[in-house]
C-alpha cells in the first residue's frame, strides 16, 4: 500500500524523516509493505513544492544543504503556503514538524485543523496543540475518520506512548515520572563535573544541545508540554498546561550539586503526573534523586521515563530525546502505524 506524503515543516526533523525514507524506503516496502512517497513540502523559510507524482527527496535534501532553500527544485506547483498544501495537495497523510509554541500552539494548530477538515491523517512532533488541545484535537479527527499520531511529542524516537497505549493496556497508570529535557539533564550532568551553570549551559549552546534563548528548556516549559501529553493521553485526564506547577533549573549552583552528592543523591528536572483518586496532578521541578533510582544513572542529553502501574509494578524506558534520526523515525514509526491500521 503506497501512503502520499505532505511534509510541513522541513527543519531537522523533516530532513531527518527524508533522509530515512531515503536510505530505507526499499527495506520498507519489502519487510512492511509499506511505500511512503513525499508528494508535497512547505517551510515557511525554506519554500514550497508540489508535485502530486512524487518529489526526489535525495535532490531535495541536496537543494536544502547547498543553499538552504528547496523552492529552486523543478516542481509542478512552488510557493504554497501550509494550509493550502494541507488542504490542496493529494497527501493521505501529513507530517508535521513547525516549531513548538506552547502558549498558543500557532501555526501548528491550524495545520493540524486543516488536515483533519481535509480527510488527511496526522503524524506530528509537535507538542504545541498537543499539549494545549489533545481531546479537541482526537475527537475532531476521529469525527473525520482520520488518524493522529503524536508519539514524538514526548520522547522523540523512544517509544513511550505506543508502549503505555498498547503494550501496558490493562494497566492502570498510577505515576508516570521522568527526565524529558535532554537539553537540562545534560546542564546538570556537566555541573557535576564542577561547572558553573552558565558555563555548562554554554558548553550546551556549543554542542546544539541549547537555543540561544534557552527558555523553553531551562525553564521547564519543554518538560512541562510533555508532562500534560502524558496526563491526558495515558492517564485519562484533562489536564492544562496552567494547571501544573514548574519550575526551571537556572537556580541550581555548584554547592547545590555538591550537597546532593554527599547525600548520594543527583539532581535532575522531573517531570511528574500522578494519580490520587479520581484527580491527576502534574508538576516540573528539580529533584535531589537518590541514586538507586533508575533516572538517577540518566546521564547526558539522554531521556527516561518510569510508569508506575498496579499489575506490573514499574517499568523504566531510556533512551534519546531528540536528534534529527531519532526524531526523523517517531514520524516513521506513526507513518507505520497508520499504514498498518489502513492495511487491516
Amino acid at each position: 500500500m503506497e501512503l502520499k506524503l505532505a511534509l510541513v515543516g522541513f527543519g531537522v526533523v523533516g530532513q531527518g524523516l527524508s533522509e530515512i525514507l531515503v536510505k530505507k524506503g526499499k527495506e520498507l516496502a519489502q519487510s512492511h509493505g509499506a511505500i511512503f512517497r513525499v508528494v508535497a513540502v512547505s517551510d515557511n523559510v525554506k519554500g514550497s513544492v508540489y508535485d502530486p507524482k512524487g518529489l526526489d527527496l535525495e535532490k531535495l535534501l541536496d537543494r536544502v544543504k547547498a543553499s538552504g532553500k528547496i523552492d529552486g527544485y523543478g516542481a509542478p506547483e512552488k510557493g504554497w503556503d501550509a494550509v493550502k498544501t494541507i488542504r490542496e495537495s493529494n497527501a493521505d497523510v501529513v507530517c508535521e514538524a513547525t516549531f513548538t509554541d506552547i502558549k498558543t500552539g500557532e501555526p501548528a494548530m491550524t495545520h493540524f485543523k486543516a488536515a483533519f477538515e481535509s480527510g488527511k491523517h496526522l503524524a506530528t512532533t509537535n507538542k504545541g496543540p498537543t499539549a494545549l488541545a489533545l481531546r479537541e484535537l482526537t475527537d475532531l479527527a476521529e469525527s473525520k475518520g482520520v488518524q493522529f499520531r503524536y508519539e514524538g511529542t514526548v520522547m522523540a524516537g523512544t517509544p513511550v506512548l505506543n508502549l503505555a497505549q498498547r503494550f501496558l493496556a490493562g494497566n492502570r497508570f498510577d505515576r508516570i515520572r521522568g527526565i524529558f529535557n535532554g537539553t537540562t539533564n545534560f546542564i546538570l550532568t556537566q555541573m557535576e563535573t564542577g561547572m558553573t551553570y552558565a558555563d555548562a549551559l554554554k558548553k550546551a549552546q556549543e554542542l546544539g544541545y541549547a537555543e540561544a534563548v534557552p527558555d523553553a528548556d531551562v525553564e521547564g516549559w519543554d518538560a512541562l508540554a510533555k508532562v500534560v501529553i502524558l496526563a491526558n493521553s495515558v492517564m485519562g485526564a484533562d489536564l492544562r498546561v496552567k494547571d501544573v506547577a514548574r519550575t526551571g533549573i537556572t537556580q541550581i549552583t555548584p554547592e547545590n550539586i555538591r550537597e546532593a552528592a554527599a547525600e548520594q543523591k543527583r539532581w535532575k528536572l522531573i517531570g511528574e503526573v500522578r494519580r490520587d483518586g479520581t484527580r491527576v496532578a502534574g508538576k516540573v521541578s528539580p529533584e535531589k534523586v537518590d541514586l538507586t533510582d533508575p533516572l538517577a544513572s540518566v546521564g547526558g542529553a539522554t531521556n527516561a521515563i518510569t510508569f508506575t502501574t498496579d499489575l506490573i509494578q514499574q517499568v523504566t524506558v531510556v533512551g534519546p530525546g531528540a536528534g534529527r534520526t531519532e526524531t526523523g523515525f517517531a514520524l516513521l514509526a506513526d507513518l507505520l502505524d497508520i499504514h498498518r491500521t489502513l492495511k487491516a
